[in-house]
C-alpha cells in the first residue's frame, strides 16, 4: 500500500522477519525492556509463517528504508460474538515520529479489522508512555481505567498447567 511518495505499507514477508525482529528489540530499549527479549528471529518466522501462524505484521518503509511495524493477532470478543484484532505491538523509530507513519499502520489495521468482519480492534499501552496515550486517545481510542492486564509465563505457566484444580 502506499500512503505517500515516501510511505509504504506491507505484510511482512519471510525475508523481512530479520528487520521486524531489529524494530522489536528497538521497540524494547525505548520502553526498558531489551532484558525482556528472549525470542529469536527463528521464533518469530515461526509465529508468522509457520505451519500453525499466530500473528500478522505490516512493516513501514520511509523512502524505502523500514522504520516502523505493528504486529497483530485475531481474539475474539464472547460480549460481541465476534473477533477482533488485538495490536501487539505498534512501533515508529523516533527519528521518523511526527510523519504520520504511526496513525497510518493504525487506520491501517483498523480498515483490516472492518474488511475481516472484526468488532474490536484493541490493545494495551504502558502507563507511563503518556505520547502513546496522548497519540491513541487522539485517533479515538478509549484508555479503559478499570482493567488491568494478567499474565503467566515461564515457570508460573508451567506449574498452573500441573496444578489439578480439584484437590
Amino acid at each position: 500500500m502506499s500512503l505517500s511518495p515516501d510511505l509504504t505499507l506491507t505484510p511482512a514477508t519471510h525475508k523481512d522477519v530479520p528487520v521486524v525482529f531489529d524494530l522489536i528489540k528497538s521497540l524494547a530499549a525505548y520502553e526498558k525492556l531489551s532484558h525482556e527479549v528472549t525470542g529469536t528471529t527463528q521464533q518469530l518466522e515461526q509465529a508468522l509463517f509457520g505451519d500453525r501462524t499466530y500473528a500478522e505484521a505490516i512493516l513501514a518503509r520511509w523512502q524505502g528504508q523500514p522504520v516502523g511495524f505493528a504486529l497483530f493477532f485475531h481474539n475474539f470478543s464472547t460480549f460481541l460474538a465476534q473477533p477482533g484484532l488485538y495490536l501487539e505491538d505498534l512501533f515508529v523509530l523516533p527519528d521518523y515520529r511526527g510523519k504520520g507513519i504511526g496513525k497510518a499502520l493504525l487506520c491501517h489495521l483498523a480498515d483490516l479489522a472492518v474488511e475481516r468482519g472484526c468488532g474490536r480492534l484493541e490493545w494495551s499501552v504502558l502507563d507511563w508512555n503518556q505520547p502513546a496515550i496522548d497519540f491513541y486517545q487522539h485517533m479515538g481510542a478509549t484508555v479503559l481505567p478499570d482493567w488491568r492486564v494478567c499474565r503467566v509465563t515461564g515457570d508460573g505457566l508451567t506449574h498452573l498447567a500441573k496444578v489439578k484444580p480439584m484437590n
